[in-house]
């Protein structure tokens, strides 16, 4: 989702843009969204004893989720495969005890699927648009998960300056997910990366040839060379891919000519597809 991202949220808390709220014929019910036994094994690995939350997370995505417009409703019998298990096996790149800030979290993908598989890690949901700032702070809520995960709404670069009534936030892992083209993405989330720290982004099979058209920007941003990881190797079929950078500088601000033009690797529109 894009970063057209305003003040934090306390959450005392993919998502694919749908058309808009489901109409009463289009709601699922939450057997649509029951574990496939395919699949149960996977689970089992990324989740470990945190199956059951994440399962309840499932059903909240499959039918407030819906309802709300946040995925389309033709998603909620693939959660499982194309966004649960993708998000998941992305925690294999993030250390232990990690800061993790999740830029366009959208409907909780993959930030909130990383608090469930990871409870060592501390989450900050990072979502301008208040109805879907106000799903997660709902989901953090019913999932318990308030102490280890809170809600900003606002922008990523809103995020990094912080406000009279907020401090700048920072991260050892930032994360996104079908956000934008990896030029884009890198400006608006190396500022929330600690330095030596990482952006670690889903994407999809064009990672490499997002890595080699933007490469050079990423550079002038203050990265280092982007590399392409497949997580959940053995688990998942197919695995996950990330593109990851490591924040090696702080540079001044860049302009927006530099990081803004459209290309190969975002959407024009909302969440669609396995990348988000």
């Amino acid at each position: 989702m894009d970063p057209d991202h305003p003040a934090e949220e306390p959450a005392t808390g993919v998502a694919t843009e749908a058309e808009g709220p489901a109409g009463p014929d289009d709601r699922p019910s939450p057997a649509e969204v029951t574990l496939p036994p395919e699949l149960a094994e996977a689970a089992r690995t990324l989740f470990g004893d945190r199956l059951d939350l994440a399962a309840a997370y499932a059903e909240l995505l499959a039918t407030d989720g819906v309802v709300r417009g946040l995925i389309g409703p033709r998603e909620a019998p693939r959660i499982w495969e194309r966004h649960l298990l993708n998000c998941a096996a992305m925690a294999e790149r993030i250390p232990e005890g990690a800061t993790v800030l999740d830029v366009g979290s959208g409907a909780g993908l993959p930030g909130l699927v990383l608090a469930i598989a990871r409870p060592d890690l501390t989450v900050t949901l990072i979502e301008p648009l208040a109805r879907r700032t106000s799903f997660l702070i709902e989901a953090v809520q019913h999932l318990g998960l308030t102490r280890m995960v809170r809600v900003f709404r606002g922008r990523a670069d809103e995020a990094a300056t912080g406000s009279r009534d907020v401090a700048p936030l920072s991260g050892d892992i930032v994360t996104a997910r079908a956000v934008a083209p990896l030029d884009r993405l890198a400006a608006w989330c190396l500022p929330l990366v600690v330095p030596g720290g990482r952006l670690v982004a889903l994407k999809g099979a064009s990672a490499a040839e997002e890595v080699a058209e933007h490469a050079e920007t990423v550079a002038r941003l203050g990265g280092g060379q982007p590399e392409v990881h497949r997580c959940g190797v053995g688990v998942i079929e197919p695995p996950a891919t990330v593109i990851e950078v490591v924040r090696e500088r702080v540079v001044g601000p860049v302009r927006k000519k530099a990081a803004a033009k459209r290309s190969r690797g975002g959407r024009r529109g909302g969440r669609g597809g396995r990348d988000r």
